[in-house]
């Protein structure tokens, strides 16, 4: 590559400072947020603390008069300030781009062993999502029925059983749809075969099985909402009679986001002149004729089941690409934009069969649907399964921390799995998953480093209004004219 054409790279792929305040999601939760919130308050059905606590920390992620990092390059001691950020799991577009960063590292270098994978994606009908939001120990329980069912028919179509073969998955619980809907479904990365014996119990060999068919996959759903039913009769929380079938949540907790989830989940506006109708969608396109003939997808009652995306064992860079999918952020602030007439038009990142592509909302209602992403604190939404599982003693006979030496070194000597994941910084995962370089000074292409961590309003405020002033001298702006000194003596008389 020539030389230019190297400067144009890293001209193009340079770090860049978010700047949070300029961006249309952050606008409208600025401007609507206290009105979202007094309004709930007044209905009787006011924001639990964590959802509050989710929406206060993104109006401080990435604004500097909350804190950041001072850097300096060790070359030219250029110095830049990176600002903190809130490590929400709810909506903050930028945190879910660095925590989806973190897992496919994991994940890609770690975790995942060069053999077949497969992407089953389950999805489950409204009453179910509604209660797996509102009751994550029941959505755990579910996880596990499912897991056990999709192990179980690898292992038998694999020729084995349990005792002599095992297999193993990571599941991604996402909270989302496209169309920023609330909706509890399930993205597994899961083994596409299974791992017998070798020679000895220490050597284990892959034997990959052949992709499931249509008919396979709706056998398997059929099983599925078979045992969720049962599962769900016996804690009592499901009610069955000759004519249909509902939920009973009279033993459960109430939870006040439960207006909110219902609304979201089934496409319903929450707030409002317009509450309860269905949200405004544009349709711009002509609609899909259905063919389902050759789709890898099972579907009952509800429940759908697809397992149409493979990747072969030395196509590392479509795994890593499948599992950037699967652990992308909840919201895109590109698809995002205002109407003429102040509503919040969001776009489709996949158009509906029926032509849809954007959906609109009004400002409270925007604020509604982000609401209703927000997982409920201390639940764990990427689950490691059979093999994968951290305390699976096949764990480390697969996958590639096998690479690893059993203890610590110091000096030049080679690091352990532990050393080399803590070594990683989220400033290499930038550079490798987003191709952006902040570990590289823009001045002189040196090396730089974290010199200091304020938190100090005061300092703060006298970092920013120095650099505030610095620019204005640079662009040529003067400062505001102000009015000549008043002597002592005018001041008395």
């Amino acid at each position: 590559m020539s030389p230019a054409g190297s400067a144009s790279n890293r001209e193009r792929f340079k770090y860049q400072r978010h700047r949070p305040e300029q961006t249309l999601l952050y606008q409208l939760i600025e401007r609507h947020y206290d009105e979202f919130q007094s309004l709930l308050a007044v209905h009787g059905t006011p924001l639990p603390s964590f959802v509050q606590e989710e929406f206060e920390a993104f109006l401080k992620c990435g604004r500097l008069e909350h804190g950041f990092l001072r850097v300096q390059c060790e070359r030219c001691n250029h110095e830049r300030l990176v600002a903190f950020s809130c490590k929400k799991r709810g909506f903050c577009p930028s945190c879910g781009a660095r925590r989806m960063a973190d897992n496919v590292a994991l994940l890609i270098d770690h975790i995942l062993p060069m053999v077949d994978m497969r992407q089953w994606v389950i999805s489950f009908p409204f009453q179910l999502r509604f209660l797996f939001a509102s009751y994550p120990v029941v959505m755990s329980k579910v996880l596990s029925i499912v897991t056990r069912l999709i192990s179980t028919h690898l292992i038998q179509k694999g020729g084995a059983i349990h005792s002599t073969a095992r297999t193993g998955a990571v599941t991604f619980i996402q909270r989302f749809g496209s169309a920023l809907n609330l909706n509890v479904h399930f993205h597994m990365l899961f083994l596409d075969g299974i791992y017998i014996d070798g020679f000895n119990k220490e050597k284990q060999v892959f034997k990959r099985v052949k992709a499931p068919t249509a008919i396979e996959l709706n056998a398997l759903v059929h099983k599925l909402s078979k045992r969720v039913a049962r599962f769900l009769t016996k804690q009592g929380l499901l009610v069955e009679d000759s004519d249909n079938s509902y939920l009973n949540l009279d033993g459960l907790t109430p939870d006040p986001m439960q207006d909110l989830h219902g609304h979201s989940i089934t496409y319903r506006v929450a707030l409002g002149a317009q509450r309860g109708k269905k949200v405004f969608t544009l349709q711009t396109l002509p609609a899909q004729v259905d063919d389902d003939s050759s789709s890898q997808v099972g579907s009952m009652a509800g429940f759908s089941l697809h397992a149409g995306v493979a990747t072969r064992g030395n196509e590392r860079e479509k795994l890593e690409r499948v599992c950037r999918y699967i652990a992308r952020p909840a919201l895109s602030e590109k698809r995002l934009t205002i109407t003429g007439n102040g509503n919040v038009r969001y776009q489709l990142k996949t158009p509906y069969r029926d032509g849809t592509t954007h959906v609109i909302f009004t400002p409270l209602d925007f604020m509604a649907k982000l609401a209703a992403l927000v997982p409920k604190p201390r639940v764990n939404l990427t689950r490691f399964f059979g093999v994968f599982a951290p305390n699976s003693q096949y764990r480390l006979a697969i996958t590639q921390e096998k690479k690893a030496k059993p203890r610590a070194t110091s000096g030049k000597g080679d690091k352990t799995v532990k050393e080399k994941r803590q070594s990683m910084t989220w400033a290499q995962r930038l550079k490798r998953v987003f191709n952006i370089d902040i570990e590289t000074c823009i001045a002189c292409q040196g090396q730089v480093k974290v010199i200091a961590c304020i938190e100090d309003p005061e300092v703060i405020k006298k970092i920013l209004d120095h650099l505030k002033s610095n620019e204005e001298k640079a662009s040529g702006k003067r400062s505001q004219a102000r009015a000549p000194p008043v002597s002592v003596f005018a001041l008395v008389n």
